[in-house]
């Protein structure tokens, strides 16, 4: 677990841009749930329906949206009091940092460069010609390979694995079992089966980037597949080759990318969502949960659902729909009943 420090009120409000009602300076060691906090913890409510629990809360601080009304005590008022929330856990439980040091079990390339800051653990392989940058830290059975470059204040958990070539910005949090720069899944149809298309592109990851565990960036075939600044990936996430996923998106768990996809910055897909190739999806789009993209489709900004996918609004309408269909055969079925009656009737009358 990351430690903890201690900070007064007055100085995370300060840090957030926010204002104190209350005593700013009670001290704060950790963040917590606005039901679990208790002495020395700050929580958060942001919904209203909340509000009367922050009230009788035992935190000994609540940050609440500016001018809500809520009578906590102590309270720092933001206009984003979840943005806040997450603001003052990293200065209250910032990441471990490690002294610099190598495990004797640690394999390195006479032809590697690793700053002498660094931190790499057990069993780590870096293969020759790789760079890891300062103050990055790499967990242990992690390899590295040949001509990878692996910026600044990283950290690699354990067991990642990053193929020859690729380039890792600064920043990032790659977690267990992340695979960088594998080969894309390409074949083409022979008399005999299939021959592997070239897959002798790379693989770039800029700065910021969180990938979830397992979580799999294929090599471009003969490009690149880049996953931008700032955008974050859950677990288990597949991402094809020649992908290119742009800055501040936000993918869920289980999704897979089909390659040549484009992702514009400021996305958001929910889980388990299904791209086909060649799709461009513009920026701001947003696609829900067990949502499936054709391949080469353009998805435009706004909120989209279903399978196929289509705007929200239609999915609900055909959802709902759908919901009353055990209905409306009921109802066909006593339709066809008494169109026959009425036959049966004709025919006697005649």
């Amino acid at each position: 677990m990351n430690h903890s420090n201690q900070l007064a009120v007055s100085e995370l409000a300060a840090h957030v841009g926010g204002s104190v009602i209350g005593d700013g300076s009670a001290l704060i060691q950790r963040v917590a749930s606005l039901d679990a906090a208790g002495a020395g913890d700050i929580a958060y409510v942001e919904d209203e329906k909340f509000f009367a629990a922050a009230n009788s809360s035992r935190a000994s601080c609540v940050i609440v949206p500016t001018g809500a009304g809520v009578k906590a005590p102590c309270r720092i008022e933001v206009k984003r009091p979840k943005l806040a929330f997450a603001l003052i856990a990293e200065l209250l439980h910032p990441a471990k940092k490690c002294s610099p040091s190598i495990h004797p079990t640690a394999v390195i390339a006479e032809s590697a460069a690793v700053d002498e800051s660094a931190w790499l653990g057990p069993h780590v392989v870096i293969e020759d010609y790789a760079r890891v940058g300062a103050e990055t830290r790499i967990e242990a059975g992690v390899v590295v390979g040949a001509n990878v470059t692996v910026g600044r204040a990283c950290v690699l958990h354990p067991n990642v694995v990053l193929y020859d070539g690729v380039t890792i910005g600064d920043r990032v949090i790659l977690h267990a079992g992340v695979c960088i720069g594998a080969d894309g899944f390409g074949y083409v149809r022979g008399d005999m089966g299939y021959h592997k298309f070239p897959q002798i592109g790379t693989a770039v990851i800029e700065d910021d980037v969180e990938l979830g565990a397992y979580t799999c960036v294929d090599r471009g075939a003969l490009g690149r597949t880049r996953i931008g600044r700032g955008t974050k990936l859950d677990n288990l996430v597949h991402v094809g080759h020649n992908c290119d996923i742009g800055e501040r998106v936000v993918i869920a768990a289980q999704t897979g990318i089909s390659g040549s996809v484009i992702i514009e910055d400021d996305c958001v897909i929910g889980g388990q969502v299904g791209f086909g190739d060649h799709i461009r999806v513009l920026s701001g789009a947003v696609i829900g949960s067990k949502a499936g993209v054709l391949p080469g489709k353009i998805v435009r900004p706004g909120v989209w659902w279903g399978i196929p996918i289509q705007p929200l609004d239609e999915y609900k309408r055909l959802h709902a729909h759908l919901g009353r269909l055990p209905h409306l055969r009921d109802e066909l079925k006593e339709l066809r009943e008494r169109v026959k009656e009425l036959e049966r009737k004709l025919v006697r009358d005649k």
